[in-house]
């Protein structure tokens, strides 16, 4: 799979065929066995990273997460419209 823009969870979900509810949480669940898997076929050349995801009404940008995911509310202003985590195969 290759994309030129990052994607969210639920776009890589779609790209794969999957259920958009189902196969976003399949894809967080699934997402640091991805990247171990990405680095390691590719010799160290290639990695996953991740855009955090950010608050859309006040910008606070979720930095310190212990896996990926969606946050469900900002703690900064308490609001849910919160952008989700984008994600992008870079070389290294």
């Amino acid at each position: 799979m290759e994309s030129k823009t990052p994607l969210s969870a639920r776009d890589i979900a779609l790209e794969l065929g999957l259920d958009p509810k189902l196969g976003e949480r399949m894809v967080y669940e699934h997402l640091l066995h991805i990247a171990k898997t990405i680095r390691r076929q590719s010799g160290g050349r290639l990695a996953l990273y991740m855009m955090p995801p950010k608050c859309r009404n006040c910008g606070y940008v979720f930095k310190n997460l212990d896996k990926p995911r969606k946050p469900s509310r900002c703690p900064r202003c308490k609001s849910e419209r919160i952008d989700p985590p984008l994600f992008k195969i870079f070389e290294s």
